[in-house]
């Protein structure tokens, strides 16, 4: 029996612990770890550089501060001034997704992903002496496709402490440093994050896309530096077994995948990547069992829908084609991709007006501007029909 290859990889977060580190957090770590099967590889940024400012700018923030603060009377919130600084919901820093950033390269054009806003942000704290809390926002997963990678994104920020001085009292709240403002967050579950999960976080994402891109060496280095601040970061490990797997040792992936399940028994994504060496194997029985726990959690994934969709279209069954991708848009209405093949799917079935309102929906969504050129020139085709 064989499964398509298609491995979930979540980039950047989708479950996060605090979880401290045991004594064996090193023994864990040499158990996962296989440096023979990589080339080394130079210039991955240690701890110390993911949140170094450029030269001479912490000295300059200081400064800026402290003329602020004089000019004030001594009123100007160290908090709230850095706050003001960052400013991302009001465009101070461009989000851009897929493109983690140590802070000294995110200082220099404000752009990045919620990971590089977020190590931005405590490298300038840092930097006045203001203290931060990481919170790992349990959103619901935004779905992306990479290549052979199904990608989940989930979502990081932090709050900024108000500072505390010796005989003063300030009625002062933290201030939470998101793209997203604070009333989109209600009702979602935080989890604390301490630092050095934060940093198995950051490293983790740069893994997933250097191996989005191809590059193995690169990706495996940052997983070990993932690992060295914590064995507690589930997606790390997946990292690490699709890494075996592409080079074909399915024996290292299953030991890393079931020490996994140890940290998080019912992590559907590494449930899913196990499933796959299991069925390529022909352990049926084995993968029945854990078959039963993923066909539920199938339907929550709006590729599902989309693949279904992409095989009627390409059978040429438009109406069932339609009814799957309208499934895939409910699932995420976020996917440009899915509004241009309901697109495909109804001007196929002879709807050309819903084909031209998908398509222009396609084109709204799409951050490419190459897709936005395309669909562009497939709604000037539709309109000369």
């Amino acid at each position: 029996m064989s499964v398509r290859l298609l491995f979930c990889l979540l980039l950047p977060l989708l479950t996060a612990c605090a979880t401290s580190q045991s004594p064996s957090h090193s023994a864990m770590a040499n158990q996962l770890l296989h440096d023979e099967l990589f080339a080394p590889v130079g210039g991955l940024p240690e701890p110390e550089q993911v949140f170094a400012l450029p030269a001479g700018v912490a000295a300059e923030l200081k400064r800026s501060f402290e003329r602020q603060r004089a000019a004030t009377s001594g009123g100007e919130l160290a908090h709230r001034w850095l706050a003001n600084q960052l400013n991302a919901t009001d465009g101070g820093f461009r989000y851009q997704d897929n493109d983690t950033r140590i802070a000294a390269d995110s200082y220099l054009d404000r752009a990045g992903n919620c990971m590089s806003l977020v190590v931005l942000a405590t490298a300038m704290a840092d930097a006045i002496g203001v203290g931060v809390d990481f919170q790992d926002v349990l959103v619901q997963p935004v779905w992306d496709r990479q290549g052979d990678f199904y990608l989940v994104n989930g979502h990081v920020n932090l709050r900024l402490l108000p500072t505390k001085e010796a005989n003063v009292v300030h009625f002062s709240e933290p201030i939470q440093i998101d793209f997203l403002p604070a009333r989109a967050m209600r009702g979602y579950q935080r989890v604390h994050v301490d630092r050095p999960m934060l940093l198995a976080m950051f490293y983790n994402n740069l893994a997933a896309e250097a191996l989005v891109t191809g590059d193995h060496d690169k990706a495996y280095g940052l997983i070990r530096l993932s690992l060295a601040q914590s064995t507690a970061f589930v997606p790390a490990f997946n990292t690490l077994a699709i890494l075996y797997r592409y080079h074909g040792r399915e024996d290292l992936a299953e030991f890393v995948y079931r020490e996994a399940l140890k940290l998080e028994p019912q992590n559907m994504t590494t449930l899913y990547n196990l499933a796959l060496i299991l069925a390529d194997q022909d352990r049926l029985s084995e993968w029945a069992e854990i078959h039963k726990v993923l066909e539920l959690a199938r339907i929550r994934n709006p590729y599902y829908y989309y693949d279904m969709a992409e095989q009627a279209l390409s059978e040429h069954e438009y109406q069932q084609a339609v009814n799957w991708y309208l499934q895939a848009v409910e699932k995420a209405d976020y996917r440009h991709e899915f509004y241009f093949g309901l697109s495909q799917a109804y001007w196929a079935s002879g709807n050309p007006m819903k084909a031209r309102q998908s398509m222009e929906k396609a084109m709204q969504l799409s951050r490419d501007e190459n897709n936005k050129r395309r669909y562009q020139a497939k709604l000037n085709a539709m309109a000369s029909h």
